[in-house]
């Protein structure tokens, strides 16, 4: 069973345009709307790749309503803990030329017995045989801590713990050896304190202090270029392949959804990771924050090979 944990959930307000000009009036060519927020992304993942999961996290009353009819629509379900403050919207700029830019508002503001909801929510879904995702960012009012908190909370009740944040809720985290985390090459940079874009040798030394810390299996992603995985002594690289890109946006939440999906399958390590690349690359040639098909990945995952590094 995978639980995703959107504490900061967001509806996603996808714009297209020639070009972003500043101080002036803009006109828009397309926008999409959808539900979003790392979690929930990973959840849309799962479920185009035909698996299944439990969505959890806060949701506000304005826009929340909004997100809970998404959920039913796609078919996941999802126990939310509803509080006073509005879920946010986040508006995500994607010009021709394939910058985008993102404005993401701060969030509501949650108090401390809406947490202590939600973590006796998750508490329910603990035991030997749920994976939970702890991905993104924290509103207002949730200390830096809470993942590592209610990471510590499942590990004992025979949870495995999957861990994409990053800044001091990655650093808080890692102190609870989650089971799997997928760190960027930047946030592995400031993690490590490393003043420099550190090279792929650097990255596997950073991955490996994280290994030896009991980490089981650490996924370093390398944005178009693929990712690597550690496991144990063993270092594989997936390198993705040149398509079509309309938007990046979502690329690391399709990789998340692909390896729990893949672990939650029985898969092997080597499908897991040919898995998730394909399908993080399915995802850049989709529109807005939406995950690709499930005939997209398959198409693509002819075409990705897991290679041993060490």
């Amino acid at each position: 069973m995978i639980i995703t944990v959107t504490m900061n959930p967001a509806i996603d307000k996808t714009v297209d345009i020639e070009e972003l000009k500043k101080g002036c009036i803009n006109r828009l060519e397309q926008v999409i709307y959808d539900a979003g927020g790392k979690g929930i992304n990973v959840s849309k993942t799962i479920k185009e790749l035909g698996g299944s999961s439990i969505a959890t996290g806060f949701l506000g009353s304005c826009g929340g309503d909004t997100i809970s009819k998404c959920m039913v629509e796609y078919g996941i379900a999802s126990e939310f803990v509803m509080i006073d403050g509005d879920t946010r919207t986040n508006l995500k700029i994607l010009e021709k030329d394939g910058t985008i830019t993102e404005i993401n508002e701060a969030g509501p503001v949650i108090d401390e017995n809406e947490i202590i909801q939600l973590r006796k929510t998750l508490l329910r879904y603990a035991g030997p045989g749920s994976i939970f995702i702890f991905a993104g960012s924290v509103p207002t009012g949730v200390p830096k801590d809470i993942y590592k908190v209610c990471s510590e909370e499942l590990i004992r009740k025979g949870s495995q713990i999957f861990l994409d944040a990053e800044g001091e809720l990655f650093a808080q985290a890692i102190d609870a050896i989650p089971h799997i985390i997928k760190p960027n090459s930047h946030e592995l940079e400031a993690y490590f304190k490393c003043d420099h874009k550190a090279s792929q040798d650097e990255l596997i030394d950073m991955g490996k202090k994280l290994i030896e810390m009991g980490i089981q299996l650490v996924i370093i992603s390398l944005g178009e270029e693929g990712a690597l995985f550690l496991v144990g002594n063993d270092v594989y690289i997936c390198r993705s392949i040149d398509v079509e890109k309309h938007s990046t946006v979502g690329a690391g939440d399709a990789m998340v959804g692909a390896i729990a999906y893949g672990l939650d399958k029985g898969l092997t390590l080597e499908e897991c990771m040919t898995l998730s690349v394909a399908t993080s690359t399915g995802a850049v040639m989709t529109q807005g924050t939406k995950p690709p098909t499930r005939d997209m990945v398959d198409e693509i995952l002819n075409k990705i090979k897991a290679e041993q590094v060490i």
